[in-house]
């Protein structure tokens, strides 16, 4: 049995297997894994975000990162600091919050791979549409918590997995970078 790489104190057992993809359930966390031997590489991963269609100036994609710029820009003052963590090749949200006042900061570890990003710390990180990607997304939450100054604001988005027997139609799990549902 492997440890949980989500909350680390679980162990993963089987869960489900959909047209041979291997999934793995933590008995304490909940959290479902795609099993390691069918995760893509990092080549055929970036192969498909380069097909994403996440245009900045696309008025659907900006009301859909509304969801999480909103309740975001009610807690923060103009002027604060903000890290998009994981933004993609087109940062939209940032565009965003950097409209609404913020200073934006990037990384994205195939898009905007910015050591110096990651070398400060921050008034609140974005992620969204990220946390379903981490391969070990224990590690990354320790990672953002440091680049969070102390009451810094996390913004997380994305989408819960809250049916078992929807599971295998879900089209959150059909997207094959996507390799932990909480």
């Amino acid at each position: 049995m492997t440890e949980c790489p989500v909350c680390e104190q679980g162990q993963l057992e089987d869960f489900q297997v959909v047209k041979a993809q291997q999934y793995l359930r933590c008995q304490v966390c909940e959290a479902t894994l795609l099993a390691h031997g069918c995760r893509l590489s990092a080549s055929e991963e970036r192969a498909i975000y380069d097909f994403h269609e996440n245009e900045a100036e696309d008025p659907g994609y900006q009301k859909f990162l509304s969801k999480l710029t909103e309740p975001l820009l009610e807690r923060l003052q103009p002027g604060m600091a903000g890290l998009d963590f994981g933004c993609g090749p087109g940062p939209a949200l940032a565009g965003m919050l950097t409209e609404a006042g913020m200073a934006m900061s990037l990384y994205d570890p195939f898009f905007h791979d910015s050591d110096q990003a990651l070398k400060r710390q921050y008034d609140f990180l974005t992620c969204t549409e990220v946390v379903e990607h981490l391969h070990q997304p224990a590690q990354i939450f320790r990672q953002m918590d440091g680049l969070l100054k102390p009451g810094g604001w996390l913004g997380v988005m994305t989408c819960f997995q809250t049916d078992d027997a929807r599971f295998a139609n879900w089209h959150y799990r059909r997207d094959p970078t996507h390799v932990v549902f909480y």
